[in-house]
């Protein structure tokens, strides 16, 4: 890995050209745009649009200990989420194995057209993530997986 000087890397000219990531990250560090938005719903995981443009949308969410979001995809829809704070784990669904990613405040996790994930909060604490969906805005299919053959359908 190596350093690449700030100056000599051409930034994009809108915002909206940024990477998803540098856009969750961004909007997670400044908490005066969201924090008004946090709620915490013990029925279900809670979500709230932050910003919405033609080319993105911007969303919140919290995730209470044991709340999850079950088996899906985005559609055509690519992205990415950064946990702003606690900790999720993400299962993705490749094929017939299944591979955890255990995500702490900071992290991220990008997203592309058929990505299969979950998304569960297995820790004791409340987790907040930002969300930033391109290409269709916050599409989510339901996704089933059969663990017989590896496969992945809609449902």
């Amino acid at each position: 890995m190596f350093a690449v000087p700030e100056n000599t890397i051409a930034l994009p000219q809108s915002h909206a050209a940024l990477h998803p990531v540098r856009i969750a990250l961004d909007t997670a560090a400044r908490r005066e745009r969201w924090a008004h938005l946090l709620r915490y719903d013990p029925e279900t995981r809670f979500a709230a649009l932050v910003d919405k443009t033609p080319e993105q949308e911007v969303w919140l969410m919290s995730w209470l200990p044991g709340q999850h979001a079950d088996l899906h995809d985005h559609g055509a829809t690519s992205g990415a989420f950064t946990v702003v704070s606690g900790s999720l784990t993400e299962v993705v669904t490749p094929g017939p194995t299944q591979v955890l990613h255990h995500l702490v405040a900071g992290q991220s996790r990008v997203f592309g057209p058929s990505y299969v994930h979950q998304v569960r909060n297995d820790g004791a604490d409340p987790a907040v993530t930002i969300h930033v969906y391109r290409d269709g805005g916050r599409t989510v299919r339901p996704v089933r997986f059969d663990p017989v053959t590896g496969t992945t359908s809609a449902r």
